[in-house]
C-alpha cells in the first residue's frame, strides 16, 4: 500500500477517537503492552516528559520541545489531533514522521495475528515510541491522549510529569466532577518522580495531593515571578509558568536550558516544532485570531486573553464538535460580539438543527452557516479594518479554516 492507503487503512482498522469520539476510547494498559512487547519495548529505551490535563497540553508540549531543541537534544513530540496529516501527530526536532515508516510499521501490524484489538491511538502511539526510539532521540515530550490513569501513553517512566489543569470535558468518560476527573489524570504521577501541577484549587488539590504521598512524588508549583519571552500573551503565560518550572527540573539533571535557551525556544516555536492555532494572529487589519479552545475552561480563558488584544467590535466564527456542554460553553460568550456559527467537515461536528436550538435563545447577534468558508467570508464582509475576528471552539474547525486561509493564500507570513 501507499501513504494514503495506509492512512486509510488505519482509520477505518481501528477506532480513532478522532472521528467516533467515546467509543473509540479503549481504557487500560493490556492492548499497549501486548504491542510493546511485539515492538521489542521501545519505551524502555527512552527518556520522557510526561504531559497531561485537561488543557494547555499542546502548548506546553511545543514549548517544551521546542526549548529542548534549541538546547542540542534530538527532541521526540507526541501531540494530538492533527489538523492536516497524519504525520504531525510525531516529530523529531519538528519533523514529522516520514511517510515510509508509516507504512512499514502499518504493515507490520497488519500482518501479524493479534489477541487483542488495538484502537488508532494506541497503534499511532506505539508507532511514535518505534520511531523514536530506532532515531536515538535523547528525550521525547509525550502528551497523555485523554485522562491519564488508562490512558496508553501510561506505560512510560518519565523524568517529569505535568498536569496542566482540570477542567470539566469528556465527563462521559472521565466522570463529571473535578474531582473524578483530577483521579484520572492523577494517574500519570508515578513513584518518586516529581509532578509539575499548574493548577491547584481545594476541590483538585486534595487528589493529586493523595496521589503524589502514595508515590513518594514532589509536587511542584510554578512560580509567577519569573521572565516570561515575548510572544507569551493571554493564556499562554499560564502555559509557560508550567514550561519555565520544568525546565527548572530538567537543569537540575544536567539540560542545558538556561533562559536564553528558553527564549530562543518560544521566538522559533512554530520552526521547532510545527506548532499554530492557540492565540495566532493570522492577519492585523482587521485582526484575525485563531485558536483551538474547545471546552468551557478552555474558551473563558480564551475571552479574557483576546480582551488584552482586542481591536473594534469582535467578529467570532464559532464550531463545535456535538459531545460539547454547548450550555456551559454559551455561558462564556460576550454579549456585545458578533457571532458566526457554522458545521465543518469532521463527522463529530454538532448538527445545525441542534446548533440552532441550543443558541437561538442565548445568544443575540447571531447568524449560522453550513460552512466554515461561508463564516469566515461573511465575517469578513461585515468586519471593518480596525475589528477583530476570532475563529475558534474545535481543531476541526481550525483544519477547515486553514485549509482556506493556506490554500489562498491569505495568512501573512511571519
Amino acid at each position: 500500500m501507499n501513504y494514503s492507503e495506509t492512512i486509510d487503512w488505519l482509520f477505518q482498522q481501528f477506532p480513532a477517537y478522532h472521528n467516533l469520539g467515546a467509543q473509540a476510547y479503549n481504557p487500560g494498559l493490556k492492548n499497549i503492552e501486548e504491542l510493546s512487547a511485539f515492538f521489542h519495548h521501545p519505551e524502555n529505551q527512552l527518556r520522557f516528559i510526561h504531559v497531561g490535563g485537561t488543557n494547555g497540553k499542546g502548548s506546553v508540549s511545543n514549548m517544551l520541545a521546542s526549548i529542548l531543541t534549541e538546547s542540542g537534544e534530538k527532541v521526540g513530540l507526541f501531540t494530538s489531533p492533527h489538523l492536516f496529516d497524519f504525520t504531525e501527530r510525531i516529530r523529531i526536532n519538528g519533523v514529522p514522521i516520514d511517510e515510509q515508516f508509516v507504512i512499514e510499521f502499518c504493515e507490520k501490524v497488519r500482518n501479524h495475528s493479534w489477541n487483542i484489538e488495538p484502537s488508532f491511538f494506541e497503534i499511532t502511539w506505539m508507532m511514535a515510541l518505534d520511531f523514536f526510539c530506532q532515531n536515538k532521540c535523547s528525550i521525547v515530550i509525550a502528551e497523555v491522549g485523554l485522562g491519564g490513569r488508562l490512558d496508553a501513553t501510561n506505560i512510560i517512566q518519565p523524568l517529569i510529569s505535568v498536569i496542566t489543569n482540570i477542567g470539566l470535558d469528556h465527563v462521559n468518560i472521565l466522570g463529571d466532577t473535578r474531582a473524578k476527573i483530577a483521579f484520572e489524570k492523577a494517574g500519570i504521577i508515578k513513584k518518586q518522580i516529581p509532578v509539575v501541577l499548574g493548577e491547584t484549587d481545594e476541590e483538585t488539590f486534595p487528589v493529586f495531593e493523595t496521589a503524589s504521598k502514595a508515590m513518594q512524588a514532589e509536587i511542584i508549583i510554578p512560580r509567577q515571578d519569573i521572565h516570561f519571552p515575548d510572544g507569551i500573551i493571554g493564556y499562554q503565560v499560564g502555559n509557560y509558568s508550567i514550561v519555565a518550572a520544568v525546565c527548572d527540573e530538567l537543569e537540575k539533571r544536567g539540560f542545558s536550558v538556561d533562559q536564553t535557551t528558553r527564549e530562543n525556544g518560544i521566538k522559533n516555536l512554530k520552526q521547532n516544532t510545527g506548532f499554530f492555532g492557540r492565540m495566532e494572529v493570522i492577519t492585523q487589519e482587521p485582526l484575525t485570531i485563531v485558536d483551538c479552545a474547545h471546552n468551557a475552561e478552555g474558551i473563558h480563558a480564551l475571552f479574557n486573553s483576546v480582551k488584552e488584544i482586542n481591536k473594534g467590535t469582535l467578529h467570532c466564527i464559532y464550531g463545535t464538535s456535538s459531545d460539547k456542554d454547548l450550555d456551559a460553553i454559551l455561558d462564556e460568550f460576550p454579549t456585545n460580539a458578533h457571532f458566526y456559527f457554522t458545521t465543518f467537515s469532521n463527522p463529530r461536528s454538532i448538527r445545525m438543527e441542534d446548533l440552532k436550538e441550543k443558541v437561538d435563545s442565548r445568544v443575540e447577534k447571531k447568524q449560522f452557516f453550513n460552512s466554515p468558508v461561508k463564516a469566515l467570508s461573511k465575517a469578513q464582509e461585515s468586519a471593518n479594518k480596525a475589528d477583530t475576528i476570532l475563529i475558534f471552539g474545535s481543531f476541526f474547525l481550525v483544519h477547515d479554516f486553514f485549509e482556506v486561509f493556506f490554500q489562498k493564500g491569505l495568512a501573512e507570513k511571519k
